[in-house]
């Protein structure tokens, strides 16, 4: 039986969106697979494993729950990854879980942006998801839009500001007006789940959506917000080598983006079933052909950002012109987009154990790959010199 942590939480404003999928995912594993260790990250980024971790009641008293459940550390002993109660006993055995692999279901700046994933990397585990690199990549709106462009992907030309440049935001919304018309859409450039994310229909506007996304962040983009707009997502499972797309979706929403609150909080008297209790057509009414382009247009984006694991592709539909953008990529999507994969027979399990077995084949790809060399060139350098070895001439 497999070991596998499920890490969830983390120091990102999307911290609850994380609990809610991650509980999801946890209650749909194969248990005669999978002997799962729910590990929840705190704001503090503390770490803490138990029982009551899988039930979302528990998080209506977090510091409740805290109490109930086990601290815990990762450790690599040069042998195996353990889990390790912390702060460690003086007198005693220490309670120790070993770890096969890690399963991070996070959202946000700080752990789905290649944080996380790099800490886990570095302690030798294999990570279900994407790496560091494409878990960077995918949450920086900008760096994708530049990676995607020289790809030929389509995708709206944007603006990028710094808070150097929100030193002088009247300059700034000179600069928008200067290159778009109203409306515009300004956005954190390294958030999810509608955060940080409003349109601007004048300049008063502007500026306020200026100082709501820098709340939030220290990079924003400002594109050309679309009117008259269909947003159509898919997903894609596989790696940079092969992938598949899902069905497509249609969401339907309040206001002119899908914003926190049509993502997790329409559905609080029943309890949320974040992204997958969004109101949506499934599959999106659209012809064949374009559907055909779409699933096309999220595998190639993808494979060309080097991504593991499922994501989910937003694509944007400006139904004045009928031109198709790649709008955003969630690495760790909201419910994991399971509910895009069930019309095509693929149900949560199947599609989890396959997520598995992604990060466990990158491992083993990985271990055919030499990084270091058994010499010590340490042992034969003089440093004598003001150089160094590097400098050292010979």
């Amino acid at each position: 039986m497999i070991n596998l942590a499920v890490l969830f939480g983390g120091r990102s404003v999307e911290h609850e969106v994380s609990v809610i999928s991650a509980i999801q995912a946890i209650q749909n594993m194969d248990r005669e697979r999978f002997n799962i260790i729910p590990v929840y990250i705190t704001k503090q980024n503390d770490m803490y494993t138990g029982d009551h971790l899988t039930d979302i009641a528990e998080y209506k008293d977090i510091p409740a729950l805290i109490k109930k459940s086990q601290k815990v550390v990762f450790i690599n002993t040069g042998e195996i990854v353990e889990l390790v109660a912390f702060p460690p006993k003086k007198f005693g055995k220490n309670k120790t879980i070993p770890i096969d692999v890690a399963f991070p279901i996070v959202h946000g700046t700080n752990v789905e942006d290649g944080t996380l994933q790099g800490f886990l990397k570095h302690l030798g585990l294999p990570v279900c998801g994407c790496d560091v690199m494409s878990s960077a990549i995918g949450m920086d709106k900008y760096i994708q839009k530049t990676v995607l462009k020289y790809n030929s992907i389509p995708v709206l030309d944007c603006l990028m500001f710094t808070l150097s440049d929100y030193k002088d935001v009247e300059k700034m919304a000179d600069t928008i007006e200067a290159h778009f018309k109203y409306p515009v859409i300004v956005k954190a450039a390294n958030l999810g789940s509608s955060v940080g994310i409003s349109v601007a229909g004048d300049r008063n506007a502007l500026l306020r959506s200026i100082d709501d996304s820098f709340t939030y962040a220290k990079k924003v983009i400002v594109e050309h917000a679309i009117s008259n707009l269909r947003e159509i997502n898919c997903s894609v499972l596989g790696d940079e080598n092969e992938a598949e797309a899902s069905e497509i979706e249609e969401p339907f929403h309040s206001k002119e983006i899908l914003s926190y609150k049509d993502k997790y909080q329409s559905n609080a008297k029943g309890g949320s079933k974040g992204m997958a209790g969004v109101s949506r057509q499934i599959p999106a009414d659209v012809p064949a052909e374009l559907r055909d382009r779409i699933r096309d247009l999220a595998v190639r984006s993808f494979k060309v950002l080097g991504c593991r694991g499922v994501a989910r592709i937003d694509f944007m539909i400006d139904v004045d012109t009928n031109e198709l953008y790649f709008n955003e990529i969630n690495t760790i999507p909201g419910s994991l987009a399971f509910y895009l994969w069930e019309p095509l027979g693929v149900h949560y399990k199947e599609l989890l154990n396959r997520i598995v077995d992604l990060a466990l084949k990158a491992k083993r790809e990985e271990s055919a790959i030499t990084f270091s060399f058994d010499t010590n060139i340490l042992s034969t350098t003089s440093f004598g010199g003001a150089k160094g070895s590097k400098g050292a001439k010979s």
